[in-house]
């Protein structure tokens, strides 16, 4: 009878870890393995940005795309786009911390900095704004911008308000965890 139950034993203990080691190679390959898309996922988004473009809010955005206001924002991401990849630190100096875009009361508060010649815009919610509030023009911060994004709706290139210091004090560093990584 003993002899019964120590081999049910034996056998269940290697059936399980059996499975445990078949999990994680699914989650090893699954997390290794590059989702790459089918060509028909690529004629479909190929098919979107089409249509899109060709609709009127499109036309308007390559229009301003193509524009030298356009074009001159372009220029401003190239200069800082080695920067965003390796998420380094920029040299800026505060031009604006009261810059509010035309027509609107109250919402998001900006912080407007020059970065090599080139003045570029920060986005934050008025929460988040209040360690940056004590900073004035011509202060010099030091900027950490994962990614940047341009609109015909904003003057400037936006970068995203990641991480500022000054004078070796953290004043703003975005916590991505309560956000999921966006």
């Amino acid at each position: 009878m003993k002899k019964n139950t120590s081999m049910l034993h034996l056998l269940f203990i290697i059936v399980i870890g059996l499975v445990f080691a078949n999990c994680e190679n699914k989650n090893e390959t699954k997390s290794t393995t590059p989702k790459t898309l089918t060509i028909a996922d690529k004629n479909s988004q190929l098919e979107k940005k089409k249509k899109w473009e060709a609709s009127p809010d499109g036309i308007l955005f390559n229009e301003w795309k193509n524009s030298d206001e356009g074009k001159k924002i372009q220029a401003s991401h190239n200069k800082i786009k080695k920067q965003l990849k390796e998420f380094s630190g920029m040299e800026a100096v505060v031009t604006s911390v009261t810059f509010q875009r035309e027509n609107t009361k109250s919402g998001p508060k900006w912080l407007i900095v020059k970065i090599d010649d080139e003045e570029y815009m920060m986005q934050f919610i008025p929460k988040d704004f209040k360690p940056l509030s004590n900073l004035k023009v011509n202060d010099k911060i030091i900027v950490k911008s994962r990614n940047a994004s341009f609109s015909p709706n904003h003057p400037y290139l936006i970068l995203s308000s990641d991480y500022i210091e000054q004078n070796n004090e953290v004043l703003f560093k975005r916590d991505l965890s309560k956000n999921k990584g966006c």
